[in-house]
C-alpha cells in the first residue's frame, strides 16, 4: 500500500504586534548606527566641504558611535547578569539613536548654515526623542509612577542639554567664530532641550495613562 503523505500542516502562529514592532525598531536601530557612523566617516575625511568645518567631527566620529551603542550594550550585559531572557526595549533604543542621525544629516545636507531654525528645532526635537527613550527604559526598570517619571525625564532633558552645550564649548566653540554669540545661543539650546525633555515626559504620562 502507498504511503499516506497527507500531513495536518499547522500554520505559524501570527507575530504579535509587540513584538512586530520591537524587530522593526532593531532594524531601524542598527540602520540609524550604519548610517550615522558613515555620514560621520565622510565629515572627518572631506575637509574641503564647508559644512563640515570647524565642527570637531574627528571627535563625533568616535563618541556618536559609542553614545549610540552603549545603551544596548549596557542593557545586554545587565541582562545577562541578571539571568533576563525578555527582549531588549528596541523601540527605546531606536528613539536614542534617531538624534545623532538627525544631527549628523542636518550637517550633510547643510541645514545648519542655510535654514535658519534648523538649529533651535533640533535641539527641542532630538532632546524629546532621546528622553522619549530614556523614559521608554526606565518603565521597563518598574519605575511607573507617572509623575515620578515625567520629573526624572525633564531633569535628565535639562542636565543632558547643560552636559552638550559643555561639550560643545570644548569641542569647537571656543577656538571657533560663534564665540561671540554663545552665551545666548547656549542659553537658548538649553531651554530647548528642557523643553523636550519636558514635553518627553508629558507623552510618557499620556502613554502610561492608555496602557
Amino acid at each position: 500500500m502507498g504511503r499516506n503523505t497527507n500531513r495536518d500542516h499547522h500554520p505559524a502562529p501570527a507575530e504579535s504586534p509587540e513584538t512586530h514592532r520591537r524587530r522593526w525598531s532593531a532594524y531601524v536601530t542598527v540602520l540609524l548606527i550604519v548610517t550615522t557612523a558613515g555620514q560621520l566617516a565622510v565629515a572627518t575625511l572631506a575637509t574641503s566641504l564647508p559644512q563640515f568645518e570647524g565642527k570637531a567631527f574627528a571627535s563625533r566620529l568616535v563618541a556618536y558611535p559609542v553614545m549610540m551603542t552603549l545603551p544596548v550594550l549596557a542593557w545586554w550585559v545587565v541582562a545577562r547578569y541578571r539571568r533576563d531572557r525578555s527582549a531588549l526595549p528596541w523601540p527605546a533604543f531606536a528613539c536614542i539613536c534617531a538624534p545623532f542621525f538627525i544631527d549628523v544629516t542636518g550637517n550633510t545636507v547643510d541645514l545648519y548654515d542655510t535654514v535658519v531654525w534648523w538649529d533651535d528645532a533640533n535641539h527641542f526635537v532630538n532632546w524629546g526623542l532621546l528622553c522619549f527613550g530614556i523614559g521608554l527604559m526606565l518603565t521597563r526598570t518598574g519605575l511607573r509612577q507617572r509623575w515620578v517619571l515625567a520629573t526624572l525625564v525633564t531633569g535628565l532633558g535639562a542636565l543632558l542639554a547643560i552636559l552638550w552645550e559643555l561639550a560643545e564649548w570644548y569641542t569647537f566653540i571656543r577656538h571657533g567664530t560663534e564665540l561671540d554669540t554663545a552665551y545666548t545661543d547656549t542659553l537658548g539650546d538649553e531651554a530647548l532641550g528642557t523643553l523636550g525633555g519636558a514635553c518627553a515626559g508629558l507623552l510618557l504620562v499620556i502613554r502610561h495613562n492608555r496602557d
